[in-house]
């Protein structure tokens, strides 16, 4: 993750305005994250626990697509770039979960913070141009666009399902636990 942008809270402040807390909070979560992945072997972004299929590598390709999915699409109506849209979702569903044991640990963490770094850009031109209330691109069936705020909260949500799933997949590969990377 890009850590030297000075825009990129690295948390929730404790009192203040709503952005800054929405996406402090989903920045812990990234940086969380991004820890649990971090410096392993392609052997280690492979390693399941008990009878899951979820590995860390297959967290990072999921985010990737979800980050794009969430603050490209879904947000701004953007097409998914490459390798997204390519992929016959309705053939193969799990392509990401699936496909993720091909690519090296560089491969996926890469996809994951050029994702991150899309996601950025595109909650920074919505709070340029509407604030947390900015109407995302999609519509509901019910006919309602759904606000960034809310998409941020689902992006905070889906983060820390899935920092769970990476604490205990972590955790069995070499011990590493904790909520938070050192400063």
């Amino acid at each position: 993750m890009d850590e030297s942008n000075e825009a990129v809270l690295r948390e929730p402040p404790v009192a203040g305005n709503e952005a800054d807390t929405l996406i402090g909070s989903l920045e812990r979560q990234r940086r969380t994250f991004a820890w649990k992945c971090g410096g392993l072997d392609a052997a280690g972004l492979r390693k399941t626990v008990g009878p899951s299929p979820v590995t860390l590598g297959g967290l990072l390709k999921h985010l990737a697509l979800v980050e794009d999915d969430m603050f490209s699409r879904r947000l701004l109506g953007r097409e998914l770039s490459p390798p997204w849209a390519v992929v016959d979702w309705d053939a193969d569903p799990d392509w990401e979960w699936r496909t993720a044991a091909d690519d090296s640990p560089e491969q996926l963490m890469a996809l994951w913070e050029e994702s991150v770094a899309r996601s950025r850009a595109g909650v920074r031109l919505a709070l340029e141009e509407g604030g947390p209330g900015f109407a995302g691109a999609i519509t509901f069936r019910n006919g309602e666009s759904p606000s960034l705020r809310r998409l941020l909260v689902d992006m905070i949500e889906e983060y820390a399902r899935h920092v769970g799933h990476a604490d205990l997949i972590r955790e069995s590969v070499d011990g590493l636990v904790g909520e938070d990377p050192p400063q």
